[in-house]
Parts: structure tokens; C-alpha cells; sequence
């Protein structure tokens, strides 16, 4: 398959199709931070090229509801419309697979309800990070919480709270204002799965 990776720098999504003989090529503003094919700029200048699954993770800073404290600032509503569209834009790509990622956040009210809640943990990486994952011709990621009959849990356990913030809250470090660059990480597990699981599902067509 040609895969896109949309808005993302890491190279981690990208490197897993591409461990599966994938033709992958990630694209953001910033250089990528591994080694691969990688695409500086603007992702509309690549998105008609002819590919097979898109994944995107379009910015949230003015999306997300964890921004709620600043929500009525000067400026935030034409940002925010502006982030919508550039959400719109994405989701309607011609592309036949799709799938879009960001936090809880007002697109799942104004363009459409997220189809999927996940976590890193349930692939093994001890963080918790509540993603939301639109899916266009996509079936939501499985995953296991717990061992039973069938096998080992692809999930390792709930993970506990790394700091304390200035007010005395237990908190994850991919949460709140110190998260920063840590609230925009891929996770390995998570990057794995959506590249065997889907590859299987597209094969399968």
C-alpha cells in the first residue's frame, strides 16, 4: 500500500507500515526525527498523489477541550474555525482509507462523532493518553485488557500517575500544560497495531 502519515514528525507510525513492505512517507512541518521518507511542507501538496490509507494527526491546540480555560480568548474562535477546516479538509480527502486522531475535542460535535476511544496502554506502553480515532472504511483497533481463554492481554497495566501538578493533582506526564511535545508522541504499541490490523482488513477487500 501507499501510505500517508499526516501532521507527524516522529517517523513511528510511518517506520511500522514500512516494516511491513509498505511504501509509507510521513509528512509535517518539521523534519522527521527518524530516519524515512519524509515530507517537509504542506501536506495538500501531496495528498491527491494516489494513496491507499491516510493517517493524520491534525493539530489540536485550538480543538481540544483541554483547552477550555482559554476557549473565549481574542483570536481562539477563528482559530478554532480555522483548525476546523483544516480537520474537514483532511477527513474528505480522496483517499479510501482514513483515519484521524486527536483528543476529545469539538470536532467530534461539529464534523463528526469519533469512532474509537483508545490508549497507549493497551499495547503495552505504561501511559495513559485518551485518543480519539475517526475512522473512514477503517474497523476500530482491537486490543485486550485482561488474559481469558483465547490468550494474553495485549495490555499492560493501568498505568499510575507520574507527577504532581502545582496543585497538588496526581497527574500523567501527557497530560496538562507540562505534557507540551509529549501530548503529540506516537506510541510504539499503538503504531503497531494500526499497521498489522489494518493491513489484514485491507487485504482482506
Amino acid at each position: 500500500m501507499r501510505v500517508l502519515v499526516a501532521c507527524e514528525y516522529s517517523g513511528i507510525i510511518r517506520n511500522a507500515f514500512i516494516e511491513l513492505g509498505h511504501n509509507a512517507i510521513s509528512c509535517d512541518l518539521l523534519p522527521t526525527e527518524k530516519n524515512g521518507p519524509h515530507y517537509q511542507g504542506d501536506v495538500f501538496d501531496i495528498i491527491d498523489d494516489g494513496f491507499d490509507l491516510m493517517i493524520a494527526h491534525p493539530p489540536c491546540t485550538y480543538l481540544s477541550y483541554a483547552g477550555n480555560a482559554y476557549w473565549n480568548n481574542d483570536g481562539r474562535a477563528k482559530k478554532r474555525l480555522e483548525a476546523l477546516t483544516f480537520f474537514l479538509r483532511l477527513w474528505e480527502a480522496k483517499i479510501p482509507h482514513i483515519c484521524l486522531e486527536n483528543p476529545l475535542g469539538v470536532a467530534s460535535t461539529v464534523i463528526k462523532k469519533h469512532d474509537q476511544v483508545i490508549h497507549p496502554y493497551y499495547w503495552g506502553d505504561p501511559y495513559l493518553k485518551r485518543t480519539c480515532l475517526w475512522l473512514k472504511n477503517l474497523p476500530p483497533l482491537k486490543y485486550k485488557l485482561q488474559k481469558d481463554l483465547f490468550g494474553n492481554p495485549s495490555a499492560c497495566d493501568y498505568p499510575q500517575p507520574t507527577y504532581i501538578d502545582k496543585k497538588g493533582k496526581k497527574r500523567h506526564f501527557t497530560e496538562g500544560s507540562s505534557g507540551g511535545k509529549n501530548r503529540s508522541k506516537s506510541f510504539q504499541g499503538v503504531a503497531k497495531a494500526m499497521a498489522s490490523q489494518w493491513t489484514n482488513f485491507i487485504k482482506k477487500k
